[in-house]
């Protein structure tokens, strides 16, 4: 049994250090937009936070609200523990601290900077949150939505960052509604690749798409909207960029798809050829 577990614990270690690795070359060969975005994206490979702060990275953009508020519940953790009052506390804390104004494709950093945030940028924070206070949690990307699940004391509670008030689903039959209105259906049609998450104007009857992602993964998303905004645009060749970058941190099949239909959009618009 011990021998199964070194094992497995020598995989799980060479697994990690592949994929770090991986993110490592694949960041060689991409292009940033500033010497700020380079600069979070390296060090990102080792905090999540720095990936969250490398899309439309600015030198100047002050860190204190986000400082201000780990140190608010490092507090309340150290008098409180770890149990209910410090997931309300997370969860209302970062929307009278952080989340102001909903606006779709708000990066983390104009959160930071404005207080401005959607399904993604605010997930990612409570998703940091729960990770650092050592939260069992699960981060779900639906086809235009990203919310979050977290596991305490054998139930499940719903984090819905766009909804401050009510936003934090604990009643059971709740949960289970809310988790059913996700779910794939058996005819639904694949959603429009050029479509952000956290459209608010989508009719969501169909759905296709209903799966966890990591702290990585989702940053890879932060990429991807801001693409679309570049797409839909039509700046074709800035929207590639940021999907090689959205590539680096999340294989995916939406990703893959429109970065095919960037390239393609670009030839047949302007009769040019882009990576």
């Amino acid at each position: 049994m011990k021998k199964t577990l070194v094992i497995f614990f020598i995989l799980l270690v060479q697994g990690v250090n592949s994929f770090a690795q991986n993110v490592m070359d694949q960041s060689e060969e991409i292009k940033f937009e500033s010497r700020a975005e380079a600069k979070h994206w390296e060090k990102g490979q080792e905090s999540t936070y720095d990936l969250f702060r490398a899309v439309d990275a600015r030198e100047d953009i002050s860190e204190e609200k986000w400082f201000d508020l780990l140190s608010d519940l490092d507090h309340k953790q150290a008098k409180k523990g770890n149990g209910i009052a410090l997931l309300r506390s997370i969860f209302e804390k970062s929307h009278r601290n952080l989340f102001k104004k909903y606006e779709q494709h708000s990066s983390f950093n104009a959160m930071l900077t404005e207080g401005k945030f959607d399904c993604v940028s605010g997930s990612a924070a409570l998703g940091m949150l729960l990770n650092r206070y050592g939260f069992n949690f699960e981060i779900i990307e639906t086809d235009y939505h990203v919310f979050i699940v977290v596991n305490f004391e054998d139930e499940n509670i719903i984090f819905e960052s766009t909804l401050p008030v009510g936003g934090m689903i604990t009643s059971q039959t709740q949960v289970l509604n809310y988790l059913e209105s996700y779910k794939p259906t058996t005819t639904a049609q694949f959603y429009t690749l050029n479509q952000r998450l956290g459209d608010s104007d989508r009719v969501l009857d169909d759905k296709s798409i209903f799966r966890k992602v990591s702290l990585t993964q989702l940053a890879g998303l932060q990429y991807y909207n801001d693409a679309i905004s570049h797409f839909n645009a039509q700046y074709f060749s800035t929207a590639s960029l940021q999907l090689n970058k959205a590539l680096a941190l999340y294989p995916s099949e939406r990703i893959e798809g429109l970065k095919s239909l960037a390239i393609e959009q670009a030839y047949k618009t302007f009769g040019k050829d882009i990576e």
